[in-house]
């Protein structure tokens, strides 16, 4: 099973940024998620602080070999209507995930517009978020080829 993991602007200063995040970089959050799954799953993440580059990213996967998303778009939740759009198109099971509590957080943050465009979504989970993620996924594809 392939999973394609995408992350949003500033995440790429996790361990630098605001104590709420926690103190793990992306790359050792990379490595505790690769510990802590199965390894049979193959991931492949992607992160850029570009719109642009996020959009382009969703939009491989329409016609690609991936079996299902997790995405982190941080800040661009709440703003990027391209995005969402480009996750609408995306015909594999999609789930957002946030390493913090949006509801707990500044009121502008309680929008999420891009979860419109995903099947499931999560927050507050800080390292863990990726890993449930992922096992959302997982098995809710296996249970759509039980059906």
């Amino acid at each position: 099973m392939k999973i394609k993991i995408i992350n949003g602007a500033n995440l790429n200063l996790l361990g630098k940024r605001e104590d709420i995040y926690g103190e793990l970089s992306l790359e050792e959050i990379i490595e505790f998620t690769h510990k802590n799954i199965d390894p049979s799953i193959n991931l492949d993440w992607f992160q850029s602080n570009s719109e642009s580059e996020i959009v382009e990213e969703v939009q491989s996967l329409v016609n690609s070999d991936i079996d299902g998303l997790v995405i982190n778009p941080a800040g661009y939740s709440h703003t990027s209507v391209v995005i969402r759009d480009a996750l609408a198109i995306v015909r594999k099971p999609k789930i957002e995930v946030h390493l913090t509590n949006i509801h707990a957080r500044e009121q502008f943050r309680h929008q999420l517009l891009t979860a419109g465009g995903c099947d499931f979504i999560m927050g507050g989970l800080g390292k863990y978020a990726y890993i449930w993620g992922i096992k959302i996924i997982v098995d809710h594809i296996k249970e759509s080829k039980d059906v």
